[in-house]
């Protein structure tokens, strides 16, 4: 088939049982043992690739606990401070158990254009012996490596969208209101952008993806399945929720810069792992993507301390903090498309564009996005997605797109113009689907079990009100 099929970041986790003849050298049926034996004999699995991604899921997991609850606890009021670390310490949890349970089939099999199957619930055949697609053909990776490091996603685009309500959720709402999510959202758009049969596998099964895939969305490691994705639900959760106490008449300012710069620097450190390990393989690409998450980030650091100076003539810590994580989102998409120059470009450009919205259309339109998530992770994350269109073209120094409908897998020809239309594909869906289902959630919760705390707990502190217990005890 002609038909173009662009590379993302999921591959199949797929037995060798059910290879295809690509696989089978010899003749007939071969059994589950037999094919996972070859493979090893064949020298398809190796054992860099596996620690790599073993080490990456490590990476990954430090972003959410603790990385992402310091960065977002140093952020609010001492009186909410242990409510956030226990509200991403406990989102992790939960969401690792669901992944277990349904997550990983629901996103990872298939089924359908836009869902999984069932058919590996409760981890039903993911073994020690059964192995996951990379990007390369004839190259595999063990399947519970895979199975882990993308749990890690799932476990972290969660925890991102409560700092937009922070300071006056209640607690259990919001776990069911993740558990629903997940289930709704998440596994969704994570099998419509990153689900396919794996290289060796699509030339047999050309329309064995998902939707967005099938339309050729590039995306490496989350630019929408994970900020988009949950920047567009924490809009929608303040504006169910509605302002918190004091909005706009009370000075608010973080309890401790110095937990968030901590915050921020594991978020930096960890996403390495999120993006460099989106390759699956220890190879030069995944040392592409490791340095265009370095220089982006610090690009972007150093763009909104500038902005920051000319604006308010002096820059700050949490400008500071805020650009890298910025400059950290928008190269996610992009990590392993595009060129060491052209990170730096984006880098540059996306801060003042996320600092342009937490201070001036925040502003403009009185919505209370307590830290910015909105601002951030999904405008960061549309200017990243859209900027992948055109970083990622060979003429610019970029990686292009592979063609896997043919074996072996050859590069294809690049299309920037048929490219941004792809990507825009992803973005629209992933907007209107993430911040529909979010607002039914959010108010069918809202008016069953009531999402927001009481007056009197918003003055207490969720810390005492909801948990008993104070992050600080003088």
């Amino acid at each position: 088939m002609n038909r173009k099929i662009f590379g993302g970041l999921g591959a199949m986790g797929a037995m060798l049982a059910s290879a295809s003849a690509a696989f089978a050298q010899a003749a007939g049926p071969i059994k589950a043992s037999d094919a996972a034996f070859a493979a090893a004999q064949a020298g398809m699995v190796n054992k860099g690739d596996t620690t790599w991604m073993l080490i990456s899921s490590v990476l990954v997991l430090m972003m959410s606990v603790p990385g992402l609850a310091l960065f977002y606890g140093g952020l609010v009021r001492t009186k909410n401070m242990l409510s956030v670390l226990m509200q991403v310490f406990m989102i992790v949890s939960i969401t690792g158990l669901m992944w277990a349970v349904v997550g990983y089939s629901l996103a990872f099999t298939g089924g359908s254009p836009f869902i999984g199957g069932l058919s590996k619930a409760f981890m039903s055949g993911v073994t020690s012996g059964t192995f996951a697609a990379t990007f390369s053909n004839n190259v595999y990776i063990p399947e519970l490596s895979y199975f882990v490091f993308q749990m890690t996603f799932a476990m972290i685009t969660p925890a991102l969208f409560i700092g937009s309500f922070a300071e006056r959720i209640k607690f259990w709402p919001l776990m069911l209101f993740t558990v629903l999510w997940s289930l709704l959202v998440y596994y969704p758009v994570a099998h419509m952008v990153w689900y396919w049969a794996g290289p060796d596998f699509l030339p047999d099964a050309p329309t064995d993806t998902g939707f967005l895939f099938a339309k050729g969305a590039l995306d490496f490691a989350g630019g929408t399945v994970v900020h988009i994705n949950a920047g567009i639900a924490g809009l929608v959760g303040c504006l169910v929720l509605g302002k918190r106490l004091g909005f706009g008449k009370e000075n608010t300012p973080p309890h401790s810069l110095t937990m968030t710069m901590i915050g921020a620097s594991l978020l930096w450190v960890g996403w390495f792992g999120f993006n460099a390990g989106s390759n699956l393989e220890a190879n030069g690409v995944a040392a592409v993507a490791f340095v265009n998450t370095m220089l982006a980030t610090c690009a972007a650091a150093l763009s909104w301390a500038v902005v920051e100076q000319i604006v308010h003539k002096k820059p700050s810590m949490l400008g500071a903090a805020s650009g890298a994580v910025a400059g950290l989102v928008a190269i996610t998409p992009a990590s392993g498309f595009g060129s060491p120059m052209s990170s730096i470009v984006l880098g540059l450009i996306v801060s003042p564009l996320c600092f342009f919205f937490v201070s001036t259309v925040k502003s403009k339109f009185k919505y209370d996005d307590t830290l910015d998530v909105f601002g951030i992770h999904c405008i960061g994350g549309i200017t990243g997605a859209l900027a992948t269109g055109i970083v990622a073209s060979p003429a610019l120094g970029g990686q292009g797109w592979i063609d896997y409908t043919v074996f072996p897998a050859i590069p294809g020809a690049y299309d920037m113009l048929g490219q941004m239309k792809s990507q825009l594909w992803a973005i629209v869906t992933t907007l209107v689907w993430s911040g529909g289902v979010s607002a039914i959630l959010l108010i069918a919760i809202d008016k069953t079990f009531g999402l927001r705390a009481s007056e009197e707990a918003e003055r207490e502190g969720l810390d005492l009100n909801e948990h008993g217990e104070r992050a600080y005890n003088y």
